[in-house]
């Protein structure tokens, strides 16, 4: 019944900005952390950024000071605003929510379907 969607992917040269959208679809719901995740080729994936259900948010050691994570619960969205990209940051990018179904009575894990960020000369 949800469905998360992600936008904002691209190609950016070092140094420069992007910023990915992830909006959850769907009705009956309703969402604990976010969290932003990625995956470059031959890694594991790693967590980039969340942010829990009262704000309070979590940063890898990579990118503090450069992206800034921020959810607006009433659109059901999350955002990850990437800034003084550097080519290390390329990968994709995977939005996820903890969300809690009132249907189903219980908490699960959602996934984008990944954006591709590419930093490149």
């Amino acid at each position: 019944q949800v469905q998360l969607v992600e936008s904002g992917g691209g190609l950016v040269q070092p140094g420069g900005s992007l910023r990915l959208s992830c909006a959850a679809s769907g009705s009956g719901f309703g969402i604990g952390a976010m969290g932003w995740y990625r995956q470059a080729p031959g890694k594991q994936r790693e967590l980039v950024a969340g942010v829990f259900s009262g704000g309070g948010t979590d940063y890898t050691n990579s990118v503090k000071g450069r992206f800034t994570i921020s959810r607006d619960n009433a659109k059901n969205t999350v955002s990850l605003q990437m800034n003084s990209l550097k080519v290390e940051d390329t990968a994709v990018y995977f939005c996820h929510m903890n969300i809690f179904e009132y249907g189903f009575r219980s908490w699960s894990d959602y996934w984008g379907q990944g954006t591709q960020v590419t930093v490149s000369s």
